[in-house]
């Protein structure tokens, strides 16, 4: 066997560890390809139909509502998806290096949580997709289908990920643009460009649900970049990933509005899709199921890596395998089917509800991590405290952070409106959930300063040898 193939297995062979120098590979093009594949999917042209359906906007409107959003969000998910080759770890190990060893664990459980939410909706959806494409398919044996195939690709790991979404940019984005020409080629409703209209409480829930979008990815985009040579550098990471996730989220978001507009008012945005497209939809169909088991795969990798991250933060010395991996993801896999399998009829609304929620503890974190790594640390972190059983240098609990952390939560409440929970000043604009920005605004000043502050005391301390 060559050393080629040894240091590069279809099989990933790491977990949470560090990944060296001498074992890193990729170009930064790989991630564009990575979050734009992924973004073409039926869930965003849902997403996407709402502008229309639930905002109420028209086109030219919606479209820019849509291209803001994501454009603002974007720069997140890009920003943590750099940080991936400085690094060398996962994006929830790194937290360890902002919260400390164990005040990590509680983002690392959200992270989980959300993964998992996402993975069991996302096997509803193919189940229902596979009965689409094939009616005699029992929904159960569907949706086991599902899980199963999104399952063996995480399973494969990293370097198979990116490969399945090298060939599904061509793909999907082709198919994509195939549905538009249809679609404009073809005449249109009286009413496609008139249908609805501006409010500013629609335009800005479609600016802050790009932006939301954007920002659920942060917690594992660096899982994804983590492998490319550590010389890359900041900038072709960030530009790879934020065009791959604003355009491919962008046009998904087109997509679905163009589809409801070029049909009757109230229909449902997937049967829009196979109405506006006519011979085009059933290929549409399938190349979007085999997209959700796809991109579902992402959803498992990164519950699966948290799982691990949060038993090796008790157990310092263990290093995974990949039988570990293969068995902790089976668990989850059993664990999500027999979930989906007795999943209600209206369960991924209200599941997407809770997920959604969920998000409001994302804001201050993917805050915390932006300003730490850019503004605090600069990109300079001690990989070999991250994985001491003391936290190193950044010990086992780092309470600026913490509590940034919480005051980031706190102060989103009483703005969020959500399924869940609707704070009292929610309707402040009209209904428009703009708790996020409160998140942003209150947190990332409140760390720079606690950070910074308890910097300047610790450098005083020193020059007083008042240290250890």
């Amino acid at each position: 066997m060559s050393q080629t193939s040894r240091q590069d297995p279809l099989i990933e062979n790491h977990t949470v560890d560090y990944v060296p120098l001498a074992e890193r590979h990729g170009k930064a093009r790989d991630l564009f390809t990575l979050w734009f594949s992924t973004n073409i999917a039926p869930l965003p042209i849902v997403t996407g139909a709402m502008v229309v359906q639930v905002f109420h906007l028209d086109l030219f409107w919606g479209l820019l509502a849509i291209a803001l959003g994501h454009m603002i969000g974007g720069l997140v998910i890009a920003l943590a998806s750099a940080q991936g080759p400085r690094m060398g770890i996962p994006q929830m190990v790194q937290s360890r290096g902002q919260f400390g060893r164990y005040g990590a664990l509680l983002i690392v459980f959200f992270a989980a949580l959300i993964y998992i939410g996402f993975f069991i909706s996302n096997i509803v959806l193919a189940g229902k997709s596979i009965v689409g494409i094939a009616p005699s398919v029992p929904v159960p044996a569907s949706i086991l289908i599902g899980a199963l195939s999104a399952t063996a690709i995480g399973v494969i790991g990293y370097r198979f990920i990116h490969i399945l979404n090298r060939i599904g940019t061509w793909v999907m984005g082709s198919a994509l643009l195939a549905g538009f020409f249809y679609i404009f080629a073809h005449d249109l409703p009286a009413d496609f460009f008139s249908r609805g209209g501006f409010n500013l409480s629609g335009w800005l829930a479609t600016v802050s649900l790009g932006i939301i979008w954007q920002i659920s990815f942060s917690p594992y985009v660096s899982d994804y970049s983590r492998y490319l040579p550590a010389d890359i550098g900041i900038a072709k990471p960030f530009w790879a990933t934020y065009l791959g996730a604003t355009l491919g989220t962008i046009l998904s978001f087109t997509f679905g509005a163009v589809a409801v507009l070029a049909t009757p008012e109230g229909t449902e945005a997937m049967a829009a899709v196979k109405q506006s497209t006519g011979w085009l939809g059933p290929i549409l169909m399938v190349l979007f199921l085999l997209n959700i088991i796809s991109h579902n795969a992402l959803n498992l990798y990164g519950a699966v890596l948290s799982i691990i991250t949060s038993i090796q933060t008790f157990a310092s010395q263990w290093t995974p395998s990949i039988k570990v991996r293969v068995v902790l993801s089976s668990v989850v896999l059993a664990g999500c089917c027999v979930v989906a399998l007795g999943a209600s009829a209206d369960f991924i609304s209200q599941f997407i509800g809770l997920i959604l929620a969920l998000l409001l503890v994302l804001v201050p974190w993917a805050s915390i991590n932006l300003i730490d790594f850019y503004l605090i640390k600069r990109g300079s972190y001690d990989i070999a405290s991250i994985f001491r059983a003391d936290g190193g240098i950044y010990g086992r609990f780092n309470l600026h952070a913490i509590v940034a952390y919480f005051i980031g939560i706190i102060v989103q409440l009483p703005f969020a409106n959500t399924s869940l929970y609707v704070g009292p000043y929610a309707n402040l604009i009209e209904g428009a959930d703009l708790s996020w920005l409160v998140g942003l605004v209150v947190t990332c000043p409140l760390y720079y300063c606690l950070a910074t502050r308890g910097q300047a005391q610790d450098l005083k301390a020193a020059r007083l040898g008042y240290t250890d």
